[in-house]
């Protein structure tokens, strides 16, 4: 799939340490990673700068860390296009599809895959591969449902001449090109 890229959005340590669900999304993502390598889908990740930590916590947690060969972009918003360099590296490379996962969803994914979608790119977003902050018990919305929101959202949201696919990870196949409806889970 060489007209795609894999986006992995703020998997830092520091971010999180509080994320709900954090292990399996953890699990996900550094399997679609294997999988992205071994089909040479460029694999970039965008970093939030954290200027008030120490650079160990602020470094991309270790599940998930970057290797030769893939991109790291440090971003200042929630928006991974905003400054970063990331539209340029994209069109260098010829992406026309962004897989999307990361942190936080409510913030840097969603930012990110409203971005992609208004410069063009068509977006698939990994349904179990993005996290946000656990909630106390009895917070509303709980997390599980401000995830379960946006990939109702963006399952539903139309871009005109977009491809907007909402699945799991392993729906995910790096051979092909991703399925243009939504797959469910």
């Amino acid at each position: 799939m060489p007209d795609t890229a894999l986006l992995i959005i703020d998997m830092q340590s520091a971010l999180l340490s509080d994320a709900h669900d954090v292990e399996t999304c953890l699990r996900r993502v550094a399997n679609l990673t294997g999988r992205a390598r071994s089909a040479g889908v460029p694999i970039i990740y965008l970093r939030q700068r954290l200027h008030d930590l120490p650079a160990d916590l602020s470094d991309v947690h270790p599940a998930v860390v970057p290797r030769p060969g893939d991109t790291v972009l440090d971003k200042d918003s929630a928006d991974s296009f905003l400054d970063t360099g990331l539209g340029d590296l994209l069109n260098e490379r010829a992406v026309s599809r962004v897989i999307v996962t990361g942190f936080a969803t409510e913030y840097c994914v969603d930012s990110t895959s409203r971005s992609a979608l208004s410069r063009g790119y068509d977006l698939v977003l990994v349904s179990d591969g993005h996290t946000t902050p656990a909630r106390p018990p009895g917070a509303a919305p709980s997390a599980a449902q401000i995830i379960a929101h946006h990939n109702t959202t963006f399952s539903t949201i139309q871009y005109a001449g977009r491809s907007i696919t909402v699945t799991s990870a392993a729906h995910i196949r790096f051979d092909a090109a991703p399925a243009l409806s939504n797959v469910p889970g």
